[in-house]
Formats: C-alpha cells, sequence, structure tokens
C-alpha cells in the first residue's frame, strides 16, 4: 500500500508540475533572451526558468510551509518537516531557447533523504510521467488513460541504443566526446537529446536501452531516476556507488552492468 503522504506529495508534484509546463509552453515570449549564465557563457538561463521555479515553490510552499526545498535556479531551504524538494523548472533550457521540444519540468519529493516521488511534465509532447518509491512507474499522454512503465527486454550491448550529454565547460565536454567516440562502436547509435529528465523516461518507457552522463546535478536526475527505476532500469553511478555529479548511468538490465564497466574503463567520470 503506498504510504498516504507519498501520495499527497506526488499529487502536488504533478499540480506544480502541470501549472509549470503550461506557464512554459503558453507563456514563452517570442523574444525570449538569455537573462543569465551559470558554468559557462554556453550554460543559460532564460527568464522563463526563474518564473517557472517561482510558481512552483510559492505552490509548493503554500500547501506545505514547513518543506525545504533544492531549485537549480535558487530555491533552497531545510524545512522542518523531512520533506524536500528537488526541482529543475526548465531541463534542457538551451532546447527552450532555441525552439527544440525536447525539455521538461522536473519535480522530485525526498522524505529523510530519499525520493519518494517523481514527475517529469514533457510539454511539448503532451506527455506526463510519474512514480512514488514502490508503486511502479506511469504515464500519461495521446494515448488513452494512464500506461504503465516498463524498460525494454535487454539486447546485447552492440545493439543496445543509448543516450548521453554534454557539459558547457569546454574542458569537460571535450572528454565527454573522446569517450562517446570509443563508445559508439560498442553501440547500436548513440542519442543526445539535451534534458537527463527526458533521457531518464525515455529509458522508463522502453525508448532507449541505456543513458549515461557526466555532471549531472540533485535537481536533473532526482524525479528521473525515480521513475527509470521504478520501470524496472538499474540506476547507479561508478561501481558500486548511486548515481552522482562524477557518472549517472541509467539502464535496461543486462545493459547496465557492461554499459558501466565500459564507461569505467574508458574513465567517463573524468
Amino acid at each position: 500500500m503506498t504510504d498516504p503522504l507519498h501520495t499527497e506529495l506526488l499529487e502536488i508534484a504533478q499540480e506544480a508540475a502541470r501549472r509549470a509546463g503550461a506557464l512554459l509552453r503558453d507563456g514563452r515570449p517570442a523574444d525570449l533572451a538569455v537573462a543569465a549564465t551559470k558554468s559557462s557563457p554556453i550554460d543559460v538561463v532564460t527568464e522563463m526558468d526563474i518564473a517557472a521555479e517561482k510558481l512552483i515553490t510559492t505552490l509548493i510552499a503554500d500547501r506545505r510551509p514547513d518543506d525545504g526545498f533544492l531549485g537549480e535556479e535558487g530555491a533552497s531551504g531545510d524545512g522542518t518537516s523531512g520533506v524536500r524538494w528537488v526541482i529543475d523548472p526548465l531541463d534542457g533550457t538551451v532546447n527552450y531557447l532555441y525552439g527544440l521540444p525536447t525539455w521538461a519540468v522536473s519535480i522530485a519529493a525526498e522524505q529523510d533523504g530519499e525520493t519518494v516521488a517523481g514527475v517529469v511534465e514533457i510539454p511539448m509532447r503532451g506527455e506526463s510521467y510519474h512514480a512514488v518509491r514502490g508503486g511502479g512507474a506511469w504515464a500519461t499522454g495521446a494515448w488513452e488513460g494512464t500506461r504503465a512503465l516498463a524498460c525494454r527486454p535487454a539486447p546485447p550491448l552492440e545493439q543496445a541504443l543509448v543516450s548521453t550529454g554534454f557539459n558547457y565547460v569546454t574542458e569537460v565536454r571535450t572528454r565527454q566526446a573522446e569517450v562517446a567516440a570509443r563508445l559508439v562502436p560498442l553501440l547500436r547509435d548513440i542519442r543526445r537529446g539535451g534534458s537527463a529528465a527526458v533521457d531518464l523516461c525515455d529509458v522508463a518507457a522502453g525508448r532507449l536501452d541505456g543513458y549515461y552522463e557526466r555532471g549531472l546535478h540533485p535537481w536533473d536526475l532526482a524525479a528521473g531516476d525515480l521513475i527509470a527505476r521504478e520501470a524496472g532500469a538499474l540506476t547507479g553511478g561508478r561501481a558500486g556507488e548511486r548515481p552522482s555529479h562524477d557518472l549517472t548511468i541509467a539502464a535496461t538490465p543486462g545493459v547496465f552492468e557492461p554499459l558501466q564497466r565500459l564507461l569505467e574503463d574508458f574513465g567517463a567520470w573524468r
């Protein structure tokens, strides 16, 4: 039986993600411009990232004023309830800036440090993904009703379709390109979508066999990691470790371990 608190957290996350997604989709100005940069001049923030995070945190604080926050655009606070919200109001900002459709709103709720509920809203696909710990992963979209998610049956590694992402710091992305160049002859192919949250949901939905990336932050992966795991995928980082800034991997069982070994051999965390 699902914990009533976790159900409450999920419902709040779904409402917040839906509203933020509508704001981003319908309120995108024609002359959208960069409001700030983060790790490098090409790692950007727009006015819409900031507006979406404010919408999300205001809604959640109104419902649960004692909870903490960790948001990409600056929302921060410990709270007193044992619940913390981990928020990426616009994952895939560069895609959004250029008018590309692969971007998402990602909201996760942690209880005592463990992710217990997560939502990823992908407005330009008309899809929403969600999970509660122990309750499976689910999605709504163009199909009828709510669909239970399950990752793909594991192919041989050489037939696996794997996605990745690249950092915005030149030295890091150059190293990542070297790793990808060594990896691609050993796979069916590599994709680069531009949103970690979307990639993790695509693993959950069986659209990818695997995904890996160096340099993710908690808000990039918290909701998507839970959704992938609840759909039957394995997730982790370096051998024996959880997903982290050093390395995040999500893949169907059977692909996960050989992919992780290759990434370790290739020094993908460096």
